[in-house]
């Protein structure tokens, strides 16, 4: 058997003429008697949903009228409201109060804002890695009033607009039933309280703007794009707002490009021109690192686009900073001016290079030229 809906006034214990404060006043109590959190009888909870249901349909002009000329069938089924899950005890009256059990606008804490900035490096000091001082403009706690954004001695009053709650509601009929709008209230920002008498070093804001020098180590090996993170760097949270944690500052690094190196993951690579004679013939030469000069060999018969590693002259990894390699790949370079006798010179191994070829087996090269009929 379906038991019977007790009357709403009765639940909270007020007249049926009840003013919204006496009806607020006496979920107040009752909610503090009953909630779960703080009563351990059984029927506690099912008392509170009684009550918190007495106090949403009271509490709101329209579901209170409708309420009152046709009693519990004049409420839809969205009249009353469900609490399968409680809250903390906080929780609860922030959402209906927004206050504590103590009467006071519960704080809520809130992470400071974080910070972006852009830093530019040399090729080489992202390859070996740099102290970087930097200069950010943030905000920091006003010092004259340590956040709270008042002078010093006053204090700040109950918002009248949204009566100290932070929220303003609104409710219409529509044919579907009816809405409630619950919006930030825009006389105090959802804080439930007012400033009369602002700080005159920051003019109530809680922080002052500064120009602060900022250092940090990029390490070697660093590419361009990654973003630098520092923890706590970015700007205070607002401590008008119940404080919380800093936010951070980003970094993000950019790279200008090397006139001779280009860089692939951990290695470096250089292209470097050699004589058609080194080519063929082979020779040591020296060639440019960033750490300055190395040796390499370039063997006989040396085809353009060769690549020769130098171990150890790359890049240093970020995760343990072992250097990867140096690549040198080999163009060789056809002379585009001849004098009379290099012109000669080269006529003369043409064909002695032709003799060879026709005495040696026909090369990959020589057959294709045959099969065109070149």
């Amino acid at each position: 058997m379906a038991s019977v809906k007790r009357d709403y006034y009765d639940v909270l214990g007020i007249a049926r003429g009840a003013s919204e404060d006496e009806i607020r006043s006496a979920f107040r109590k009752l909610a503090l008697e009953h909630h779960p959190d703080r009563n351990k009888e059984p029927e506690a909870g099912d008392r509170f949903k009684e009550v918190s249901e007495a106090y949403e349909v009271l509490r709101d002009p329209e579901k209170r009228r409708a309420y009152d000329r046709y009693g519990h069938a004049g409420l839809d089924s969205s009249g009353g409201m469900g609490f399968d899950n409680f809250g903390g005890f906080e929780d609860l009256f922030d959402t209906f109060f927004g206050r504590n059990a103590s009467g006071s606008r519960r704080p809520r804490g809130h992470r400071g804002s974080d910070l972006q900035t852009e830093v530019a490096l040399t090729f080489e000091e992202a390859v070996f890695g740099v102290n970087k001082t930097m200069d950010i403009l943030k905000h920091e706690t006003c010092q004259t009033c340590r956040g709270s954004g008042l002078e010093h001695g006053s204090e700040p009053v109950v918002c009248q607009r949204c009566s100290g709650s932070g929220e303003l509601r609104r409710s219409h009929q529509s044919i579907f039933g009816q809405f409630v709008n619950v919006s930030i209230c825009d006389q105090c920002g959802g804080e439930g309280r007012v400033i009369l008498s602002p700080c005159a070093s920051c003019k109530g804001n809680g922080f002052t703007e500064v120009d602060k020098k900022i250092e940090v180590a990029v390490p070697g090996g660093i590419e361009d794009g990654t973003r630098i993170r520092l923890t706590g760097q970015g700007d205070p949270p607002d401590h008008r707002q119940g404080g919380g944690m800093p936010g951070d500052l980003y970094i993000s690094i950019r790279v200008h490009p090397h006139d001779f190196f280009r860089r692939s993951g951990s290695d470096l690579l250089l292209d470097y021109p050699i004589r058609i004679t080194q080519a063929a013939l082979g020779d040591e030469i020296e060639i440019p690192t960033l750490d300055g000069s190395s040796q390499i060999k370039i063997p006989a018969g040396t085809q353009s686009g060769k690549v020769v590693r130098v171990k150890g002259e790359g890049i240093p990894r970020l995760r343990d900073q072992k250097r990867g390699d140096l690549q040198v790949r080999l163009i060789v370079e056809v002379p585009r001016t001849l004098t009379s006798e290099q012109k000669d010179l080269l006529q003369k191994l043409d064909a002695s290079l032709r003799s060879t070829e026709q005495s040696e087996p026909k090369s990959m090269f020589d057959r294709v030229r045959d099969a065109l009929g070149v």
